[in-house]
């Protein structure tokens, strides 16, 4: 709770003067926002960051039109979101190259009344350079970054931005010690956590053909060492790791084998090796499916085709518990009411510490440091006293929603 009093108090000293009062008179046109967002189509996380931000615009600022630039969609993401979203327009493209003519992208931004870049861990600063350049409002709805991005070329484009919001307050506090003085900054929750899109017929037909009953089992979920894309390579997801990267990703799978036989044994429930990202499926099972007891695995199903953000919701809705490596299934899983413990990497980004932010410190565990005995005693915390654990998970999101009725407020002030 001191955590989050003073995250609410670092938005009231963020917000510049002029900045300060809210527009409430009529328009003779509705205002307009681009949204930057959409990143992946093999990644639940980078699909939801979409709806989750744009069911934030909408509950926050009713009246202000949103027009989305998609970096990457596909058909069932595309109905998913104007199913829920009628209203939305979607805009394809790319910026046009230096002195080209306009695209229907730069046209877009030229039409908006301000730009925004949802949650992510992007580096490109490509879309804050043209902003800047055209000057068009522009600001990021909570962005998480390694140090190596506070270059003071991107310090100047970070400082010019209507406003700067990070997801978590790693990034936001090294920001500051590198000189950030952006108008408006502060931390805003990632856009995710706003998701409300559901597949309850899909879910529960998965669900019933599986044997898996409401609220009676957890589901797991590995990260990898491994390449997002066929033919793709990075830092983060390489095409050929190291033999200490295959070592990490058999220790880090041990630890979950042992608390799905622990949790088996105990409880008699089942599990779910469920995946945020669709590469994880093959590991997930040669690494934690395929070496777990008979008697164990009886109790354990494996996900073995990539699912929709929705359709994901909804199976998390009826989950006692989501335990993952990556955080976005984690904030999928609260925004519909359910515990969670985040098995998180500090290698991977600062990202883990969203959920220490918004006051679930308990309910994250550090893989690479923590003992296996102390991660799995965290899950049975939750078991024990489930009520509690739920109502934890209520606090943090109505502290999750304030801070976005501050963020929006502001945004609402700029448009006004």
């Amino acid at each position: 709770m001191q955590r989050r009093d003073f995250l609410s108090g670092l938005a009231g000293v963020a917000v510049a003067p002029q900045f300060a009062s809210f527009a409430t008179g009529a328009e003779a046109k509705p205002k307009t926002i681009l949204l930057r967002s959409a990143w992946d189509t093999i990644n639940i996380g980078d699909i939801g960051h979409t709806p989750g931000t744009l069911r934030v615009l909408e509950q926050f600022l009713p009246n202000v039109q949103v027009v989305l630039w998609p970096s990457s969609i596909n058909e069932p993401i595309e109905k998913m979101l104007t199913k829920r979203f009628p209203k939305l327009r979607i805009v394809r493209g790319s910026l046009p190259a230096k002195d080209a003519a306009a695209t229907p992208v730069s046209a877009a931004i030229a039409e908006a009344d301000l730009v925004i870049h949802n949650s992510s861990m992007s580096q490109s600063v490509t879309l804050m350079n043209y902003c800047r350049q055209i000057g068009k409002p522009f600001g990021y709805f909570g962005q998480s970054y390694f140090e190596n991005f506070a270059t003071p070329e991107n310090m100047a484009g970070l400082n010019a931005t209507a406003f700067t919001y990070c997801r978590e307050t790693i990034t936001l506090e090294m920001l500051l010690e590198k000189g950030l003085k952006a108008p408006v900054y502060g931390f805003n929750p990632d856009g995710c956590f706003g998701i409300d899109v559901r597949n309850d017929a899909a879910a529960d037909a998965f669900l019933k053909e599986k044997g898996l009953e409401a609220r009676k089992f957890i589901t797991v979920q590995l990260r990898t060492n491994t390449q997002k894309h066929p033919g793709t390579d990075s830092f983060l997801n390489p095409a050929n790791p190291t033999p200490q990267q295959q070592a990490d990703d058999e220790r880090r799978a041990e630890v979950f084998r042992q608390l799905i036989i622990k949790w088996v044994k105990v409880t008699g429930l089942k599990v779910l090796i469920s995946p945020e990202v669709e590469k994880e499926i093959t590991h997930n099972k040669r690494l934690i499916l395929d070496r777990l007891p008979a008697e164990t695995a009886k109790n354990v199903v494996l996900r073995d085709k990539f699912w929709n953000a929705d359709e994901a919701a909804s199976v998390f809705a009826q989950a006692h518990t989501v335990v993952c490596h990556e955080p976005h299934s984690c904030i999928i899983a609260l925004a519909a009411g359910t515990p969670i413990l985040h098995t998180y990497s500090r290698f991977h980004s600062p990202k883990w510490h969203m959920f220490d932010d918004i006051g679930l410190e308990i309910m994250t565990a550090d893989i690479d440091n923590y003992p296996t005995d102390d991660i799995i005693a965290r899950l049975f915390a939750i078991h024990d006293d489930y009520p509690k654990a739920k109502q934890r998970v209520k606090d943090a999101m109505a502290f999750v929603y304030k801070k976005f009725g501050e963020s929006t407020t502001v945004i609402g002030n700029l448009l006004g």
